[in-house]
């Protein structure tokens, strides 16, 4: 079921128009950048958007001016939280995702809120990712940061299948919604 359901979500992502895609990640990154739990964090860990993820190029980009932007480099099989300046600085990694040359590592402790990527999410806010498990080993370093889905909404389904290690988020934001699943 997990390989099935993760097989038609991509599908359809990747089915989108550039236009769907540009215009749907718009109104999610108003939506996102309207949230005041997104409005009082100070630093935010995105991740760097590929394919047909919801887009965060351009929102890392607005972000740079008023907050503290990590993004995720992957050493070790594990996600370290890295610190950037500048979005042009980033090269792609191995898995041809945009990520910084060299680790500026930030505590775990000083991330405000994450920004977390996922092919399925559910209503209790559960998520289906890639399947390495990076993000759920992750998201357990940074109990006290709001995790935040971004999704379009077609891939918010009534449930997913979901192991003893999964980490839920917090929140997802979609084009046409925000599924709360946790008082924050």
């Amino acid at each position: 079921m997990k390989s099935q359901l993760k097989q038609s979500i991509t599908e359809k992502r990747n089915s989108l128009s550039k236009e769907e895609l540009i215009s749907n990640t718009n109104k999610i990154k108003n939506a996102l950048f309207n949230l005041a739990q997104y409005k009082k964090s100070k630093t935010v860990m995105f991740y760097v958007s590929f394919n047909s993820e919801v887009g965060t190029h351009d929102m890392i980009k607005e972000a740079l001016k008023n907050k503290m932007v990590a993004v995720p480099k992957v050493e070790n099989h594990e996600i370290e939280p890295s610190i950037i300046i500048d979005f042009d600085s980033l090269i792609p990694s191995k898995f041809g995702i945009l990520e910084p040359i060299e680790l500026m590592k930030v505590a775990y402790k000083n991330i405000d809120l994450v920004l977390v990527p996922g092919i399925a999410f559910d209503k209790e806010c559960h998520r289906i990712g890639y399947g390495f498990g990076y993000y759920d080993k992750f998201l357990k370093k940074v109990p006290k940061a709001v995790k935040i889905g971004l999704a379009f909404d077609f891939q918010v389904v009534d449930k997913v299948p979901r192991e003893e290690h999964d980490v839920p988020v917090d929140l997802i934001v979609t084009e046409k919604r925000v599924v709360e699943c946790r008082k924050i």
